[in-house]
């Protein structure tokens, strides 16, 4: 009886941490939800972030948070910000079950080589949604291009306008396609926004995969003066595996066609994610 008993406290403690976990999916979901509404109705009316906040008599900060799933809010606020968007709490509160994330926006993500370009054209094509590079949304932020930014001023400056303009980019697009720069998710910041905004996808290769098809579009910079760059590929591949391997959906584009990529990538956002 003893060891029965043992075993019995056993599973039921080990299934704790699996229902607080699932529990605070669940609320998180639902946060998530609730703020993608709100964004909803406030771009409907013409409002930005500012000018809804002064109409509902709460800060700015708490509504950035509000909208990004980030904060808890009390039913009495929660009816403040309803009135303001001419509707209410209990509308605000009858989103669709799953519409957490903005579903309509897939990210791509990958190193070099991947095909997080040429695959999503093609995906946007087929989807009927733009198709947007993050990289070029911050080149235009900041009025030069990546290399003269990390030249000039570094890798944290380089961090903060990669958010800032993924961050506008999520709060002015209800659909698109979206291709990151191989290094966003050693980002934790950026990498958090993409994972909880957007239906993220890692497209996976082999390592001369990326090689080769980097050298294809004319770039020589990955073997220019180094003689082991080739080994600093596979080793930054292996190191990146685990973040990449957080996506949502894992599609490989190893000795594949574009258009059997793309069809891949398709058919996978049909299906429950990788988790």
């Amino acid at each position: 009886m003893v060891m029965n008993y043992s075993a019995t406290a056993a599973r039921s403690t080990a299934r704790g941490p699996a229902k607080r976990d699932r529990r605070q999916e669940r609320r998180a979901a639902f946060l998530g939800a609730l703020g993608a509404m709100v964004r909803s109705k406030r771009t409907e009316q013409g409002l930005t972030l500012r000018a809804l906040a002064e109409k509902a008599k709460v800060s700015l900060r708490f509504l950035m948070q509000l909208e990004t799933g980030e904060g808890n809010i009390s039913v009495a606020r929660l009816q403040d910000v309803a009135e303001a968007l001419q509707t209410t709490a209990s509308e605000l509160l009858s989103m669709p079950a799953g519409a957490a994330k903005a579903r309509g926006i897939v990210s791509f993500l990958g190193l070099r080589g991947a095909g997080k370009s040429a695959v999503g054209h093609l995906v946007a094509r087929k989807l009927g949604v733009p198709f947007v590079e993050l990289d070029a949304l911050i080149a235009r932020e900041a009025g030069m291009d990546l290399t003269t930014i990390f030249e000039i001023h570094g890798d944290a400056y380089f961090r903060r306008l990669e958010r800032e303009a993924l961050r506008k980019f999520l709060d002015s697009h209800e659909a698109a396609v979206l291709a990151t720069g191989g290094s966003i998710v050693s980002a934790p910041e950026s990498y958090e926004l993409l994972r909880r905004r957007t239906t993220t996808v890692w497209l996976k290769a082999r390592a001369r995969e990326h090689w080769d098809r980097v050298v294809a579009q004319g770039d020589v910079r990955p073997m220019k003066n180094r003689a082991n760059a080739m080994s600093e590929l596979q080793a930054l591949l292996r190191a990146r595996k685990p973040l990449y391997a957080q996506a949502e959906h894992a599609v490989d584009t190893s000795g594949v066609t574009l258009h059997e990529a793309a069809a891949r990538v398709l058919s996978a956002l049909k299906k429950e994610p990788n988790r």
